[in-house]
């Protein structure tokens, strides 16, 4: 394969550069490094080509794309709280710079694009778990803009025969991922905490549920996903666990692994907070006979040691 990869300086893009070249994957990385980093990614690697440019820019993403057969695209702006306070901005990056993407992948006649879409689309669920048929009901501009994604893709698989899967992440966590960035999540910034003493700031009763995915199968699942065949394998997935705990029990899974207890902090809930979420694995498994696997406990480890190599 000859994949390109848009945003993979990232926390999920490096994961995925990784196994993509474990695989024999030639690769080319566009990232314009907002948030991405070069130290995410090998230093040196005769497969590895990096690109430096904006998907934005239709002339960046044209060269990038020039020989590519496969297409992983993860360059977005990915936290919410930035698309509810500059709405405008986070369009041009999710919607029109999704758009650069997905157009260019078809003038090339790319043969699969994989692109991250959210669980985000869902929006406050009717009721759990969640599959692919239901109700999609964004709260945030950010949910809305993965699923106009979701429709984008559908419409050119429609009029240009362009196969693509959207990969409905849940809440992926692991290393890489900043916890002083307005990006990370609450696993990234409890792991800051309980390895600094710092208290927990838990928004809520704690009591919410979520299904934590570690980003190793993130990566896994992505190159499922791009070497999949057949046309019916094209749409959208739920990828996730199909298990969600409680951000109380995550605390104390944390306390196991770090060997500690940590001091909570309970704040008023946040608001527009999703209160539970869980996925059904079904069509994930239908399609690529494979599921993530890594226990949150195995996954915390992981992620604490990378946060503290020393200790």
């Amino acid at each position: 394969m000859q994949v390109l990869v848009t945003g993979g300086a990232g926390f999920i893009g490096s994961h995925s550069v990784e196994a993509l070249l474990a695989d024999g994957a030639s690769v080319t990385v566009l990232d314009n490094f907002s948030a991405g980093r070069r130290s995410n990614l090998p230093s040196a690697h005769p497969s590895l080509r990096i690109i430096e440019g904006d998907i934005r820019d239709p002339a960046a993403v044209a060269q990038a794309m020039s020989g590519a057969t496969e297409v992983l695209h993860l360059a977005a702006q990915v936290s919410v709280q930035i698309s509810v306070n500059q709405p405008v901005e986070s369009c041009h990056q999710n919607v029109v710079g999704f758009l650069n993407v997905l157009d260019s992948a078809r003038r090339c006649k790319v043969r699969r694009m994989v692109y991250a879409s959210s669980a985000a689309v869902y929006g406050t669920p009717e009721a759990l778990p969640l599959d692919e048929q239901s109700p999609v009901a964004p709260i945030s501009p950010y949910g809305l803009e993965k699923s106009i994604n979701d429709q984008y893709a559908r419409l050119f698989l429609g009029l240009y025969g362009l196969q693509a899967i959207g990969m409905r992440y849940f809440n992926v966590y692991g290393p890489r991922q900043d916890p002083s960035s307005q990006y990370a999540g609450v696993i990234s910034k409890f792991a800051a905490a309980i390895t600094t003493g710092a208290p927990l700031r838990i928004f809520g009763d704690g009591g919410q549920t979520r299904d934590f995915v570690f980003v190793r199968d993130i990566a896994r699942m992505n190159l499922r996903a791009l070497k999949s065949e057949g046309a019916s394998i094209t749409g959208v997935c739920n990828i996730g666990t199909g298990r969600s705990v409680t951000l109380l029990e995550l605390v104390e899974a944390l306390e196991r692994c770090a060997g500690r207890r940590a001091e909570r902090r309970f704040e008023p809930a946040a608001t527009g907070d999703i209160r539970d979420s869980r996925m059904s694995p079904q069509r994930q498994q239908e399609w690529f006979s494979d599921r993530p696997a890594t226990s949150l406990d195995e996954g915390l480890a992981a992620l604490l040691a990378h946060a503290n190599p020393t200790a």
